[in-house]
């Protein structure tokens, strides 16, 4: 790779790197020869027209051409974000020596979490306790929580966390613990390191189990020790009317660094830690993550005011404790930090078994896709595992020649009571109205990306994004292991993304002449995920349908045509496999992503295009589906086995259902009608069908296991298969007349 750091004086404290030239060149060249068989294969489809006689064949062939048109326009869009990769390396050492830990800028860290059902309270208080253990002075550091359920419930498993802390938090530092989520790092471990006193160790254990035991049983129970009530103000807030939907804003500090100092067992300061539950009220509107968000800005501006914010997932615990100085290495670099906004790190997932049946590695995406985009000068804002400048995310205007004294130190000195008055005076539902909050101010509004929106908004500001993925993952969370979760979750972000390329937040509209036209293109790349569905749809149905009619689509294998074909088939999977093993995953999961990107695109994306058509028409309005973090045992067990989980009657699973069995009729009496009338040669003019039928059949094989082998409770339900069988049957028993 060759380096590409520039700075005049004191060393940098981020590289970065771009690959080789000779590998930037070759995989140009490859990317010219595809653009060339794609126009071969459109010059074939428009000099090659069917007669008019033969409608049928007519509309088909002018279907498959439309197809064909789209599919390489958005491979155009997608050079966008494999072009030119660049690569970050931070020098946290340098950071070190040139600030002291008291220069050290404060960092507000928050969590959000929404439901105490679908976020159980110790998967909460893990992220928490995980985020509260940095390598970072604790003085320095923030802790919110922002309960959108306002359950008493989740506050009373934060005051244990925040007793659990004091333990944990200094053997973590004693020790260097890696992971610092107490149940991930109990988890994993078989006993206690070498290190580590073992009288120490499983003490600690002992205790966290304990911790688990409580949290558990108020869970089940419902009711708040008399202990916890005595000791923690902010319970009596609760009455019999609250409802998580009906609520007053409550702020609970539990730990204040200021008035009332709690330590550790080591007498060593603890990070502040905050309680927020904003107001909802039944005729309020509250904007769901993004509403959260926002009150946690305001309330976190009276409580600590760090100039760097960062926000998680609840159930994306800390895997690196270094991710804050990491990140500070962008910020504080003289020479090329002052413009950057926001540094992302990627997702990743903790549960992910090997040769994973949903294709839930996305270690191309971590490391060929986003690296392109930061090159552009614009990694997108995912919602989770970023770190904010805190005044690019109030809607400031990125300047010439800004720069922020970091080393400015903002101490609140009031009471905690006082401070706990003003900052729950932020947190109504009514402080919003008439203001900039989630237009100009904060994160946005209006759109199930939220997340995405602000982001672009901040880089047509001037502000550019960076992102990091370091060796040790900052970030690890919890990937659905449900069919149907991941197709939802996949659907509301096609959904979120199709509104922002509709709306007038469309980067090619907001961005003009603000960002970059590789940035507008690589946004487009998500933004155009949703209008793949339909000429996906038509590929794998109305090609094999052809073929079980004897209708050729395709030129035949001796035609000089068929070389285009089938070197933009070879050459587009073949690279895809070779990127799969360069990134470090293998060929089963290559080929189970695979099958997971045509039944995104068939039922996710279709589903989110209807949804949005019908929501621009006002037929219906914008939701939010919040993901499950709990697992079912059963359903667990099946997926370390590499069983698809299906379970319930879904539209999505009709879909895939259906398009799975008509490619298995299509081949099965397709291959007996050419091999009964016409002998094996007559599969030369239907070769390429036959083949794309096959590809289908067997990219379906765990389709068919939930139709016709499996017993189990997440096999596919008797009635979508009777569904499916009634829209199949016909499609292949009515006779066709149509011309080859």
């Amino acid at each position: 790779m060759a380096g590409s750091s520039v700075s005049s004086g004191r060393p940098p404290l981020f590289a970065s790197e771009k690959p080789a030239r000779v590998a930037a060149y070759a995989y140009r060249l490859f990317a010219s020869t595809l653009l060339a068989g794609l126009l071969l294969i459109w010059l074939y489809r428009a000099t090659h027209l069917p007669p008019r006689s033969s409608s049928a064949r007519w509309w088909a062939w002018l279907g498959l051409s439309a197809a064909e048109l789209w599919f390489g326009f958005y491979w155009v869009l997608t050079l966008s974000v494999r072009w030119s990769p660049v690569y970050r390396r931070t020098f946290p050492d340098r950071l070190a020596r040139r600030y002291n830990e008291e220069e050290l800028p404060g960092v507000d860290i928050f969590v959000c979490t929404a439901d105490p059902t679908l976020e159980p309270p110790m998967l909460v208080i893990s992220t928490v306790l995980s985020v509260m253990a940095y390598d970072y002075p604790p003085e320095k550091l923030n802790i919110y929580l922002s309960d959108d359920a306002g359950s008493a419930i989740t506050l009373y498993a934060l005051y244990e966390a925040s007793e659990f802390a004091k333990h944990w938090v200094p053997f973590c530092k004693k020790y260097m613990v890696e992971p610092r989520s107490p149940a991930a790092y109990f988890a994993k471990a078989d006993g206690p390191p070498d290190a580590c006193n073992p009288k120490e160790w499983f003490a600690l254990k002992e205790s966290h189990k304990d911790l688990t035991n409580r949290v558990s049983s108020v869970v089940n129970s419902g009711k708040i020790p008399e202990a916890a009530e005595c000791k923690v103000g902010g319970f009596t807030q609760w009455n019999e009317g609250t409802t998580y939907t009906d609520h007053p804003s409550i702020v609970q500090i539990l730990i204040d660094r200021n008035k009332r100092k709690i330590t550790d067992i080591s007498g060593n300061a603890l990070p502040t830690l905050v309680y927020m539950a904003r107001e909802k009220r039944l005729q309020e509107h509250h904007h769901f993550k993004a509403g959260s968000l926002n009150a946690l800005i305001r309330v976190s501006s009276v409580i600590s005011n760090s100039p760097i914010i960062m926000n998680v997932d609840c159930d994306m615990y800390s895997n690196n404790s270094g991710s804050i100085r990491d990140a500070l290495c962008f910020f504080l670099n003289e020479e090329q930090g002052h413009d950057i906004a926001f540094v992302q790190y990627p997702q990743n997932f903790e549960n992910v078994v090997h040769n994973d049946i949903y294709g839930n590695p996305i270690n191309t995406v971590n490391e060929l896709d986003h690296p392109c985009l930061d090159a552009w000068g614009g990694m997108c804002y995912y919602g989770t595992g970023c770190f904010h400048r805190r005044e690019a995310l109030c809607g400031r205007i990125c300047s010439q020649g800004y720069q922020k004294d970091w080393t400015r130190v903002m101490r609140k000195t009031e009471e905690i009571d006082e401070l706990e008055r003003m900052a729950k005076s932020l947190a109504t539902c009514t402080y919003e109205h008439n203001t900039l909050w989630g237009i100009e101010k904060g994160v946005r509004y209006g759109c199930p990306l939220e997340d995405v929106i602000t982001g672009l908004q901040i880089q047509c500001r001037g502000w550019r994004s960076v992102y990091y993925n370091p060796e040790r993952k900052g970030f690890l969370g919890m990937a659905p292991i449900s069919l149907g979760q991941i197709l939802v979750q996949h659907k509301r972000w096609t959904e979120g993304f199709l509104q922002i390329s509709l709306s007038k937040y469309s980067p090619f509209l907001l961005g003009h002449r603000k960002i970059r036209l590789g940035l507008q293109m690589g946004y487009s790349v998500c933004g155009f995920w949703a209008l793949n569905s339909f000429p996906t749809l038509y590929y794998v149905t109305i090609p094999s349908l052809c073929f079980l009619n004897g209708i050729s689509l395709f030129p035949e294998m001796t035609s000089p045509w068929f070389v285009p074909f089938a070197y933009i088939i070879m050459a587009a999977y073949s690279c895809s496999l070779v990127e799969s093993w360069q990134c470090g995953d293998t060929a089963v999961e290559w080929w189970n992503a695979q099958r997971m990107w045509l039944f995104r695109r068939i039922s996710s994306y279709l589903l989110a295009t209807i949804d949005t058509i019908r929501r621009m028409l006002g037929i219906s309005e914008s939701g939010f589906a919040l993901t499950a973090k709990v697992t079912d045992m059963q359903a667990s067990e099946r997926y370390k086995k590499g069983m698809m989980e299906f379970g319930s009657f879904s539209l999505m699973f009709v879909i895939i259902a259906t398009v799975a069995l008509l490619n298995l009729a299509c081949m099965v009496f397709g291959v007996a009608r050419v091999l009964l009338h016409e002998g094996a040669t007559g599969l030369g003019a239907l070769f390429l069908q036959a083949v794309l039928c096959v590809l289908i059949v067997a990219i379906n094989f765990p389709v068919y296991e939930a139709l016709f082998l499996r017993k189990d409770s997440g096999r596919l339900p008797s009635s979508v298969s009777l569904v499916s069988f009634c829209i199949v049957l016909p499609l292949c028993i009515l006779p066709t007349n149509m011309q080859m």
